[in-house]
């Protein structure tokens, strides 16, 4: 009964500790949406491929299209890496 009485505070602990310490996922556009019918414009944009896509409007009166994100390049641009620096050659 005691060790009942120590662990569950400790588990409880734990449970808030990870609630607090956790990150909210980040959204990810993909390629390509499926769109018309229950999703405003640009869609679930959810997809890397056409085909899947395909597969996934698939007798749900939907269609694919490119994610607007993608085809007018409104992604963000990656920054350029930093220049190695050559090592200084030891003379002879």
């Amino acid at each position: 009964m005691r060790m009942m009485q120590l662990a569950l505070p400790a588990l409880a602990t734990m449970v808030l500790v990870g609630f607090a310490t956790s990150t909210p996922a980040t959204a990810r556009d993909y390629p390509w949406c499926a769109q018309g019918g229950e999703y405003d414009y640009p869609g679930e944009c959810a997809y890397s491929t056409y085909e899947q896509c395909q597969a996934s409007v698939s007798g749900r009166l939907l269609y694919c299209d490119r994610n607007p994100r993608f085809a007018y390049g409104q992604q963000p641009v990656p920054q350029p890496r930093p220049h190695r620096r050559a090592r200084p050659v030891a003379p002879y």
